[in-house]
């Protein structure tokens, strides 16, 4: 009986890794007082607090530790981005994309139901945004515009500083500025995250993508920025967050990141080439596959491929007896019995949409977890079309 495990569902939430785990405990048993407490236990929360944002400011290379504000997680970071933004400023517009996340998607669309106005940028079959669309959908009632820095089901990287270009030159004859935000959820840890470089005004984290804890994210606010908060009840995070701020995840998030980004050059290098090698495999050992991630513009660590003619859910679930591990798009998507819309967006075909799945890699990968998926999975996809009409009568 085969007793190996893969995990390559890494971009659904990933491992903690031990040191994170070694520096937060202090925070649970020894450093445990409230931060906004007087006395010594909570002065000592307080200067975990603040070396933390610190060092978390230095990782993105915003310009003070006063632009960050720690949240819950990636979906609550978007939120008060995109929400409140529209409530500090003139306007009533924001723009986006349709393949974002759906803590942007359904933002935007609960948005719409209370007298916004919401434009949902197209894309190519990579997954990259019209920009010429974008330029034309800007309005002197826009406020905002939310763009992902790369997509959590098929990997591509958005052109972020070409659309920060624009903005700034639009910007240039307008009394409102319009902000940029970028969800980052699938790029930290990845990918050097430099605001300045972005040129964004607004960034979401979130700590459980890069072997941090779950529950812990930051937002990036640039200094100046208007924005209002969706919380009310205390002074915490600037007035953004209110209530007790979690010391120990919030030690552990900024520690998961400042490894990640020592160990990013060698870690992507080796996730790159066994994600090629596992494309490489599948496309050599079985037909009708479509993959769906463009290598030019992708993250290292997502490979999203279309079997043909089969039902995506049935091959993950027989994955998932062989001690295999993948999803069959977003995990916050899971159970929906709709077509992914990122896969509709890039002119994905029914049949290949329903067959879909997403293997995403991450530092606990090998070389012998791709040999055995690749020993695996053909003979699964076989034993699922054989019991497939659509594949017997195509």
């Amino acid at each position: 009986m085969n007793k190996r495990k893969v995990y390559l569902d890494n971009s659904a939430t990933t491992q903690v890794r031990k040191e994170v785990v070694d520096a937060m405990i202090p925070y649970f048993t020894e450093i445990y007082g409230n931060a906004s407490s007087v006395h010594t236990y909570g002065q000592e929360a307080k200067q975990a607090l603040s070396q933390s944002r610190e060092k978390f400011a230095k990782l993105i290379n915003a310009q003070s530790s006063e632009e960050i504000i720690f949240t819950s997680c990636g979906t609550e970071s978007d939120n008060i981005a995109i929400v409140g933004s529209l409530l500090a400023n003139e306007g009533k517009h924001v723009i986006t994309s349709k393949i974002e996340h759906h803590a942007v998607l359904f933002t935007c669309q609960n948005l719409e139901k209370n007298g916004y106005k919401a434009d949902y940028i197209s894309v190519d079959k990579s997954g990259r945004i019209n920009l010429e669309e974008l330029t034309n959908k800007i309005t002197d009632d826009t406020v905002i515009v939310s763009i992902m820095h790369a997509n959590n089901e098929i990997g591509v990287i958005e052109p972020i500083e070409e659309i920060s270009k624009i903005l700034k030159e639009k910007n240039k004859n307008r009394k409102n500025k319009i902000l940029l935000h970028t969800d980052a959820v699938q790029t930290s840890g990845k990918l050097k995250l430099d605001v300045q470089k972005l040129g964004v005004d607004l960034l979401s984290v979130s700590g459980h993508k890069f072997y941090g804890p779950k529950g812990i994210g930051a937002l990036y606010i640039r200094k100046g920025t208007k924005i209002s908060p969706l919380f009310h009840g205390g002074h915490h995070e600037f007035g953004m967050k209110p209530g007790t701020e979690n010391i120990a995840e919030i030690v552990g998030m900024t520690k998961a990141l400042e490894l990640a980004n020592e160990e990013m050059e060698e870690e992507s290098k080796k996730i790159y080439e066994l994600r090629n090698k596992l494309m490489d495999g599948i496309v050599n050992k079985i037909s009708d596959v479509v993959i769906n991630t463009d290598m030019k513009y992708a993250v290292p660590s997502i490979l999203s491929v279309s079997f043909n003619y089969i039902e995506g859910e049935s091959l993950l679930l027989m994955l998932d007896m062989a001690q295999i591990a993948a999803s069959a798009g977003s995990a916050c998507a899971t159970g929906s019995s709709e077509p992914s819309h990122v896969l509709s967006a890039i002119g994905a075909t029914p049949i290949s949409a329903q067959g879909t799945l997403r293997f995403s890699l991450g530092r606990y990968n090998t070389q012998e977890d791709i040999d055995y998926v690749l020993d695996v999975l053909p003979k699964l996809v076989e034993k699922v079309r054989q019991m497939s009409p659509v594949w017997n009568n195509r």
